[in-house]
């Protein structure tokens, strides 16, 4: 007898709350990465009706206008009205910045188990996830990959006009039928967009099934039973940080795989490389992708474990599912020779020096092949497939 299961995933649009203060943390970031690629940065910004907050440590030789980059941004995104529920023109920006603590510098500067010069400390401790699978082509699962297109087109098709009643705030959320673990149909799509005063519900209901749902999910995926909630409340006029504060770093599951895979619950925006938050999060989607792509799984989570201050890895777990065709404590040896995992090598081999996060800020960091990062590459295949059994 088949088993059936629903599982569902959610997206944001740019113009959500938490989602500008991911965008703004991450323009800061880049800004400074492109002057000075060795800079330390933590970023944090926090945004409410007309004011927006930039906070942290940073530690770097440049200068960037915080407020300036803040504004731009915003600008952007396109809340340059306040009838929007906020004007990027007339806010208040307030910034509060330290430097980092020379106590966690000394660490990354030189690791605990340093052998060489190469072997700097990872930023913290913690543990970090990445995931894969074969349910799309970019190696993502089903429900957060529609999700983040469905997001991405009720902003486009707002920028570019086709329907200029949207605003910027907006919210997805597909659940997908999977039969013996195969995504087989979409049962549900919810989505929740701002809009002008003056348009219908039953318009907006049209138009959203119409110029976002239809050019984005396979009609195959879809039948009769398919359910569509689209602006359930009936009303959805004041949004962005007029409607709700926005944070950065409160969006994690979305940045990553909307829950299909574990989360170490470190956020990734506003943080430079050397935090391991981030490039760690990012090497083990490297690695858990080019497995999945090699063949040797068809679904795959990789975890690693850092203390801060030390180097190499205190811990490396593989997990496929029962999908794998070696077993996992074997994968995690083949991750451990094939993979260098200490925190300077990652910088190195996935560029994250580069200013480049503030494209990935919003509609996820993983499964990007929209954008040039370097962790979504499947150039280790040749490498792994030595390892498929004969």
């Amino acid at each position: 007898m088949s088993k059936k299961v629903y599982f569902t995933s959610e997206s944001v649009t740019e113009g959500h709350p938490d989602k500008i203060c991911d965008q703004v943390s991450d323009a800061v970031l880049d800004a400074i990465l492109k002057e000075d690629p060795t800079a330390r940065v933590a970023c944090e910004t926090a945004i409410t009706t007309g004011l927006v907050l930039v906070m942290g440590e940073i530690t770097t030789s440049t200068y960037v206008d915080i407020p300036k980059i803040v504004r731009q941004t915003i600008l952007n995104i396109g809340y340059d009205r306040a009838k929007y529920g906020f004007d990027a023109h007339t806010c208040g920006v307030i910034t509060s910045i330290d430097e980092q603590s020379p106590d966690i510098a000394q660490g990354v500067d030189r690791a605990y188990d340093a052998q060489s010069d190469y072997d700097h400390g990872a930023g913290d401790q913690g543990m970090m996830y990445g995931y894969a699978c074969d349910e799309t082509p970019e190696l993502m699962p089903l429900p957060i990959s529609l999700a983040h297109k469905l997001a991405r087109q009720l902003s486009l098709v707002r920028k570019e006009k086709a329907l200029d009643y949207l605003r910027p705030d907006g919210k997805t959320q597909v659940s997908v039928e999977y039969v013996d673990g195969k995504p087989t149909r979409v049962d549900t799509i919810v989505i929740s967009t701002q809009h002008a005063e003056h348009v219908s519900h039953e318009q907006i209901v049209a138009d959203i099934k119409q110029f976002v749902i239809a050019p984005v999910v396979d009609a195959a995926l879809v039948d009769d039973e398919t359910k569509y909630f689209i602006n359930p409340t009936g009303k959805f006029v004041v949004g962005g940080p007029q409607g709700d504060s926005g944070l950065t770093g409160r969006k994690i599951i979305v940045d990553t795989y909307g829950g299909m895979a574990r989360h170490g619950g470190g956020a990734f925006s506003g943080k430079d490389p050397t935090k391991v938050d981030r490039s760690a999060a990012y090497a083990t989607r490297y690695v858990a992708k080019n497995i999945v792509a090699a063949g040797l799984a068809s679904k795959c989570e990789v975890q690693v474990a850092y203390a801060i201050g030390v180097a190499r890895p205190v811990s490396i777990f593989v997990d496929t599912f029962g999908t794998g065709l070696v077993a996992d404590d074997e994968l995690a040896r083949i991750v451990a020779k094939e993979f260098d995992l200490r925190p300077k090598a990652i910088i190195d081999t996935l560029q994250l020096r580069r200013p480049q996060y503030r494209q990935v800020a919003a509609y996820g960091h993983m499964g990007r092949e929209d954008v040039d990062v370097a962790w979504e590459k499947v150039n280790r295949v040749n490498d792994l497939r030595k390892y498929l059994p004969k």
